[in-house]
């Protein structure tokens, strides 16, 4: 009987030492051919573009909704998963830009004006503190279609930025395997209006009560392509320059999980630049921003699925679900 209770605590502690960790099985869940399905449907033909506003970018708002449901993730509100908001201009023949903030709003209603009907999709995965947040977002919409163009008229945006998409919705299903409540509550967002002039994440945070709360975002726009074909691993990665580990977890990352990128760090005391990520560093949120520099197919028609570097998009992906999983356990970051 002893011998018997000896084998089975040495079993355990065996057991114990070579469990998967959680972090693990979440980064596991990554891989190609969930990116492809992802981006293969969002930038089909079919979809026409994802044109915020239109049919098109309602379609991809739908899908959207339909996997976060699925996956089992919150709403962010008891009303659901839609954040749901108006954007305004003057006529088309004075070309003004689309607003979202009221009081730009109130002058534009008393004038001849365009409306917009958008939505952003919002998730969350609760954690242990109500009060702290951290946000992982790309935006979902895209340029739609050009009926005057000769040829191929629809803008499909397999990667600007079905690709940010997918890499959003793999992390936050990883999260969810990983089996582990974190310790500040996650959002999962997409954004919509971000070719119109990031209106999405703009509204989201004028209608956000507190910025402080949110102790980080991270953002995905364009990160599917090679800037240069000689250096397929190539990856810009943009941080707020007040916080040095973002540029330390991912040196670190990569050599020990062996990610395949070269990354070009770009250290940014508010990186705001064209993405979604300005409306979160210009209220001096933390950043981290993935992208993968210009190609000749940016805003053209030829933005196509089977262009995508889907192993650079996994390992871009596995390393932002350990940039996510330091920001949302901070009593895990070594």
């Amino acid at each position: 009987m002893k011998k018997i209770l000896i084998t089975i605590a040495i079993g355990a502690i065996f057991t114990s030492l070579h469990a998967e960790k959680p972090i693990d099985k979440g980064y596991s869940t990554i891989n190609a051919e969930t990116a492809e399905a992802h981006i293969g449907f969002l930038a089909a033909d079919d979809l026409e573009g994802r044109e915020a506003g239109y049919q098109s970018g309602r379609i991809a708002g739908n899908y959207l909704i339909a996997n976060v449901k699925s996956m089992g993730l919150k709403p962010w509100k008891e009303a659901g998963y839609e954040q749901s908001f108006e954007a305004y201009r003057t006529e088309r023949q004075r070309k003004g830009r689309y607003q979202v903030h009221p009081d730009s709003i109130d002058r534009l209603q008393n004038t001849v004006h365009q409306k917009l009907n958008l939505r952003n999709v919002l998730a969350v995965i609760p954690g242990e503190k109500s009060d702290e947040y951290v946000v992982m977002g790309a935006h979902y919409d895209h340029l739609g279609v050009d009926p005057l163009l000769d040829g191929d008229k629809i803008y499909n945006g397999a990667d600007d930025n079905a690709s940010g998409v997918s890499a959003v919705l793999q992390i936050a299903r990883a999260f969810l395997e990983s089996g582990q409540k974190p310790e500040r509550t996650v959002i999962f967002a997409f954004w919509d209006g971000e070719e119109k002039g990031l209106l999405g994440s703009e509204y989201f945070m004028l209608n956000w009560d507190d910025p402080d709360k949110i102790k980080g975002y991270i953002n995905f726009d364009m990160i599917g392509r090679n800037n240069r074909e000689d250096v397929p691993e190539h990856v810009v990665y943009f941080y707020t320059a007040a916080y040095p580990n973002f540029e330390k977890w991912l040196r670190n990352d990569i050599k020990e999980r062996g990610l395949n990128l070269k990354p070009d760090y770009r250290a940014w005391d508010r990186p705001i630049g064209g993405g979604d990520n300005g409306s979160f560093a210009k209220r001096d949120i933390p950043i981290i921003w993935y992208h993968t520099d210009g190609h000749p197919d940016y805003h053209q028609p030829s933005d196509h699925a089977d262009k995508i570097n889907y192993p650079k998009i996994v390992d871009i992906t596995r390393a932002a679900y350990l940039n996510l999983w330091n920001l949302a356990n901070p009593s895990y970051v070594r």
